[in-house]
């Protein structure tokens, strides 16, 4: 089964108590924030804490990714080094604009893998799309590297890249679609933006049906209560998974009489029908029933 990736929570990676603790929220993955969540005179020590945190046991079964310092400053390739080492999952690399930026990126995580001994090649990447030129540059970037898991879009810096705000989400629409499509030529995952208003629940669930719809596998989040909202929108309903077993069964039922053409209630079913039938009660499985 392919890995869910519905929800990415951020974690400030000088905040000792929520490296310890987060995982007890079950996101399918963590992001150990080293960027624009810690300050200047904290950059040394949060990558210490992170150290540490990658190491714990109870993250296991969570993916473990660490968004690092762009490596053009005094502070990424330390990130890189550390968190190479110490065990992480997925590289975040902020601020991609062009496939050069993640070659170089990897250049130096092989590197870092073959003197400590790590699998060369076992370190994931995910590229931060957060301005004009990485949109325009979308499909590049998601099609450079087979180190690459997935691209996440960043609303705060493109919006304003755009020379725009936040509102109802129109001032995404492009980006969220670009990106999208990039990731699905490359055969990855695409992430959206974070929703910051965290005592919104209902503005939460309206932008968690958009890019459901649209199509992204899951959604970056900044406050664990709203994980259980995100993956239970996220889960197919009951009648979703009802009509994916009557798929199947019809489908089971036509190989063995040896019938080249399958229906159900008069219409006919297509491998592509019948594949949606299966990736639903995968994520029944996983997921629960949408309540």
């Amino acid at each position: 089964m392919k890995k869910l990736r519905r929800s990415m929570l951020f974690i400030p990676g000088a905040n000792a108590a929520m490296l310890s603790t987060s995982f007890v929220y079950k996101p399918d993955s963590v992001m150990f924030d080293l960027e624009d969540a810690v300050s200047l005179r904290e950059k040394d020590s949060a990558r210490l804490l992170v150290m540490h945190a990658l190491g714990l046991s109870a993250y296991e079964g969570i993916e473990k990714v660490v968004r690092i310092n762009p490596l053009d400053t005094e502070f990424g390739l330390k990130d890189l080094e550390a968190c190479v080492r110490a065990g992480a999952d997925v590289i975040r690399l902020p601020k991609t604009d062009s496939p050069e930026d993640l070659h170089k990126l990897e250049e130096q995580i092989a590197r870092i893998e073959k003197e400590c001994g790590r699998e060369v090649g076992s370190t994931g990447t995910m590229a931060a799309i957060e301005s004009a030129k990485g949109v325009v540059n979308a499909v590049d970037i998601a099609c450079c590297s087979k180190r690459l898991i997935g691209i996440a879009l960043a609303a705060f810096d493109y919006v304003m890249d755009m020379q725009t705000e936040r509102g109802d989400g129109s001032e995404l629409f492009y980006a969220r679609c670009a990106v999208l499509h990039a990731a699905r030529v490359a055969g990855i995952d695409a992430f959206d933006v974070v929703y910051s208003d965290v005592n919104n629940d209902e503005g939460f669930l309206e932008e968690v049906e958009l890019v459901r719809k649209l199509g992204y596998n899951g959604k970056s989040l900044i406050n664990p209560r709203q994980i259980e909202l995100l993956h239970n929108a996220y889960a197919p309903s009951e009648e979703e998974v009802e009509h994916a077993h009557r798929v199947l069964a019809a489908a089971a039922e036509a190989e063995e009489k040896g019938l080249g053409v399958i229906s159900l209630n008069g219409k006919m079913i297509d491998a592509p029908i019948i594949n949606r039938a299966r990736s639903v009660l995968e994520r029944a499985k996983a997921s629960g029933v949408r309540h």
